[in-house]
């Protein structure tokens, strides 16, 4: 059941008819069934002053104040005029404008208002009923101030209503005439003037005034008067008489002009002029004159305006028939407007979002919307829809009213805006139908973090680069908007080999671009990798990492190192071939390395001078010198080969290196040729001074290294004899293994380690292998990844180390001694 104006019209009908019980009953149904539907009634009297109270609305409707204003609570009237107002400050209704029950309904029983709450964040509203009650404020009146008839009914009229209406008449001068009253179905209070005695002839008194007075039951009373002339006639004692007092027709709606409604008849038995009949529409306060009309002669009504089944649905028209003689009679005819179906459904919108987050809870309220239709039965049935295929739907909330909420998810990745069409459609044949489209913005929340356009990156960068270089870039993507979708590139904390990886690369945090932070070189970090996060402007903020991985291209930036043979300008040594040597005798091999990569570290070997070409020739590819011919005796004992080493960069670089060959059968002849060496000009003249002095120094730091060994020993057993005494109660330390520096920087490799070289005919499959280091220790690594030793194994290792570096100094001082010794004595000989 929906409380809509017809069923409020029908419940005021039936309360008339109950009693007191029936009414308490009623009263507690009604208040149950407001309460249901969230609505409130109240009734007042009509022409209350401006500003009266009507209601404490939020105190009926349970609704807090703070509601009223957050909710931005306003009355809605659709297209009628406003008489309320509502006071969000105190939560009441109040008179906006003064209220005319007779303007506003005219003689329609009950007369009420309606209009609705609409509140705001969620969308709600609330029926509002106002009963406009009567008061007695319309005085009695006649349409003429005085009027002469030759009839005898004289109706008067009172706009009130109730026991405000028209009550009795009076009729002063009653010698002649009294007053009866005629009731009949809806006509209220009629009066005929019945002839008490006949009159006497017309030459005696052919006219008389009388005066009827009208009294309402109002309080006060208010009354009316109406001079009444009575003409006397000649003889003429028949009255027309109607064949029917009540007519009933129906009339469709939008007839044309001129369709014949109904035909009345009358009769007079009179014979001549007073026999005639002449009809005519009595109705005076409606507007049934202006839409029908009756022909005076036949009686036939026929329509000469609109019929509006809208504005009116039923007419009551007063035919008056009257012959010539002044006597009449009178009938009525009820014509029922037919409906048709020729009104479409009028939506209004009651309130409306323009912006919905994308993030909202299905059945979110949207918009709500009002529907009438003013046609009736199935024409005035209205169906409402939506355009297929989005996220939302209609809801009847209450009759004529619909609520458009979400029936889905909303993404505004995926739209961003929605069109709806909202079509309402009546019952009627043919059916009649109406359209608005609402347009609503999806709005964004922080939902989508950043994508990256790949899983991982690579890049390189060749080696001794400028600081600052830009790399490449990295970009991810935001599917949110604004704020939400603004990118901030960081650089995650890491470590390569030790060293933050901030101190090699950098990122711009808006643009992604990676910068190179300082110059690579190759031969130290060939590679590293790292984390980049994106993350978005939103609150809270989302974000996604990924891996970038940075691969240093070797540049040819190290020329060739000769390890053997072994440069020196403090001594010459020389390789010996026999005269014997047959042909591809091995001589000696250059022994090379790059610390390049690649075509980079590609070495070659060439001879670059000779003092016998033709006796010499170099491997171009494991540098080793052989023979091309037999050795002869006319071949000069000394000979001196320049080799020139260079890699395959580009550029290439390149190196030297001069090898001695001595070609002898037997040392003193070696002995001999080699003088000449010694007085090369590469040597110093003053080779002997130093010679002595690198003597004498390797002598004191060989005295030094005794002292030194000594010195730890004693310092190693009063340590030991203290650690004994103490019970080893001490606390753990870190720990670094001895015999490792760092090279370059970058990296730790131990002071000692051995090769072994292994080459074959082509270098390019040549290994380089390296030995075991000549020392470990073996320790453990806490969680951390420190190493730790307990007090007595620290002490022992710091003595362990201790004497390993005293011994090491001892034996390198010891080497050097008899190294330099060596070469005093080699210098001495060959002097000599």
């Amino acid at each position: 059941l929906f409380f809509c104006t017809t069923c409020y019209t029908c419940l005021c009908h039936l309360v008339r008819n109950f009693s007191f019980a029936d009414h308490v009953l009623l009263f507690i149904w009604f208040l149950s069934l407001s309460s249901a539907l969230g609505q409130v009634s109240y009734s007042i009297p009509e022409e209350m002053a401006k500003g009266s109270l009507v209601g404490n609305i939020a105190q009926d409707l349970g609704l807090d104040l703070k509601r009223l204003k957050s909710g931005k609570a306003r009355i809605y009237t659709g297209d009628s005029a406003e008489y309320i107002e509502l006071n969000k400050e105190r939560g009441v209704l109040l008179i906006k404008e003064r209220i005319d029950r007779e303007a506003l309904c005219g003689q329609t029983t009950p007369c009420a208002l309606h209009f609705q709450i609409i509140l705001e964040n969620p969308m709600e509203f609330f029926s509002v009923t106002i009963e406009i009650t009567d008061i007695n404020d319309n005085t009695p009146s006649f349409k003429k101030s005085m009027i002469v008839f030759r009839i005898s009914e004289a109706p008067a009229i009172d706009l009130d209503v109730g026991i405000n209406g028209l009550q009795s008449y009076k009729l002063k001068s009653t010698d002649n005439f009294n007053l009866k009253f005629k009731n009949q179905p809806g006509d209220g209070k009629n009066v005929e003037m019945v002839l008490k005695k006949p009159l006497d002839h017309r030459e005696k008194q052919d006219d008389m005034s009388l005066t009827l007075t009208v009294i309402d039951g109002g309080d006060p009373q208010m009354s009316g008067n109406i001079q009444i002339n009575i003409i006397v006639l000649d003889v003429n004692d028949n009255a027309p008489v109607f064949t029917q007092s009540v007519y009933k027709t129906a009339v469709t709606e939008n007839s044309p002009k001129g369709t014949i409604v109904t035909t009345v008849s009358a009769s007079d038995p009179d014979q001549g002029v007073n026999g005639e009949i002449i009809y005519s529409i009595t109705n005076t306060l409606d507007k049934v004159r202006d839409i029908f009309e009756i022909n005076e002669t036949d009686g036939k009504v026929r329509l000469i305006g609109l019929v509006d089944y809208e504005q009116a649905r039923h007419f009551e028209i007063r035919v008056q028939a009257s012959d010539h003689g002044g006597f009449t009679d009178s009938c009525k005819i009820i014509v029922d407007a037919i409906d048709i179906n020729d009104n479409k459904p009028v939506i209004n919108i009651m309130s409306k979002t323009n912006v919905i987050a994308e993030n909202s809870a299905s059945e979110t309220v949207v918009t709500m919307i009002n529907v009438q239709d003013l046609d009736s039965g199935e024409n005035g049935k209205v169906k409402c829809s939506v355009n297929e295929n989005i996220p939302f739907t209609l809801r009847s909330t209450n009759a004529n009213f619909f609520s458009l909420v979400t029936d889905g998810d909303l993404d505004r990745e995926r739209e961003s805006e929605y069109n709806i069409s909202v079509t309402c459609a009546d019952e009627g044949v043919p059916s009649l139908s109406s359209s608005v489209t609402l347009s609503l913005q999806i709005s964004d929340v922080n939902d989508n973090a950043p994508v990256f356009d790949k899983s991982s990156y690579e890049a390189s960068v060749q080696e001794n680069n400028t600081p600052g270089l830009s790399i490449f870039t990295v970009r991810a993507r935001d599917a949110d908007f604004n704020q939400n979708a603004r990118v901030s590139y960081i650089l995650e904390d890491s470590s390569v080999n030790g060293v933050p990886v901030s101190s090699l690369v950098s990122v711009s945090a808006d643009s992604g671009v990676i910068h190179a932070v300082r110059s690579f070189d190759y031969e130290q970090i060939k590679d590293f990798q790292f984390r980049v996060k994106a993350q978005d402007g939103g609150s809270p903020p989302l974000s996604s990492n990924v891996s970038v991985k940075i691969m240093i291209q070797d540049q040819n930036d190290n020329a060739p190192q000769v390890l053997y043979p072994v440069q020196s300008g403090a001594s010459v040594v020389a390789e010996i071939v026999p005269r014997s040597a047959d042909v591809g005798y091995l001589v000696t091999k250059v022994v090379a390395v790059d610390v390049d990569s690649g075509q980079n570290a590609w070495l070659s070997y060439k001879l670059q001078k000779a003092t016998d070409r033709a006796l010499f020739e170099v491997g171009l590819q494991n540098g080793e010198i052989r023979t091309v011919r037999q050795v002869t005796d006319k071949d000069a004992v000394k000979q001196r080969l320049t080799v020139v080493v260079e890699d395959n960069g580009q550029p290439s670089r390149s190196a030297t290196v001069n090898v001695n060959v001595a070609v002898a059968d037997s040392f003193p002849e070696v002995l001999s040729e080699f003088t000449d060496f010694t007085h090369d000009k590469d040597y110093n003249d003053n080779l002997t001074f130093y010679l002595v002095l690198a003597l004498a120094v390797v002598s004191f730091l060989f005295i030094v290294s005794i002292i030194a060994i000594l010195s730890v020993k004693c310092y190693r057993w009063r340590r030991e004899r203290m650690f004994y005494k103490s019970g080893a109660n001490l606390p753990v330390i870190p720990y670094y293994p001895p015999l490792y520096a760092d090279v370059g920087g970058t990296g730790t490799l131990q002071h000692v380690y051995n090769y072994e070289v292994c080459r074959t005919t082509d270098s390019r499959k040549s290994d380089l292998k390296y030995g075991r280091p000549c020392s470990e220790s073996i320790i453990s690594l806490d969680s951390s990844g420190t190493q730790t030793l307990t007090h007595a194994q620290r002490e022992r290792l710091n003595f362990d180390d201790c004497d390993d570096q005293v011994r090491n100094i001892f034996t390198a001082n010891l080497y050097l001694y008899f190294k330099t010794l060596f070469l005093i004595i080699n210098h001495f000989c060959f002097s000599c």
